[in-house]
């Protein structure tokens, strides 16, 4: 991953995005990491991965015999109107 300070993000933004279509961008402020900028595409297969994770948590918890999503609402419910 690239690495630019904050200043160097603020002055040269045009260069930032062309830089983030090769890798993921770590911003500095005073020598610390304070974000990170990635392109759309990398942004959208992050978060299918962690969908289909989550996915994954849901349907071993559903197979261990855990409460379906229907089943926790209503136990709430129930919970909240006993």
């Amino acid at each position: 991953m690239f690495h630019i300070s904050a200043t160097e993000a603020k002055l040269h933004f045009g260069k930032l995005l062309d830089m983030i279509h090769r890798e993921g961008v770590v911003i500095e402020k005073q020598g610390r990491s304070v974000a990170v900028v990635l392109s759309n595409e990398e942004y959208e297969r992050l978060n299918n991965l962690e969908d289909a994770w989550w996915a994954l948590k849901a349907e071993s918890a559903r197979q261990e015999g855990l409460l379906s999503t229907e089943e926790s609402e209503q136990f709430l419910n129930d919970l909240l109107h006993a």
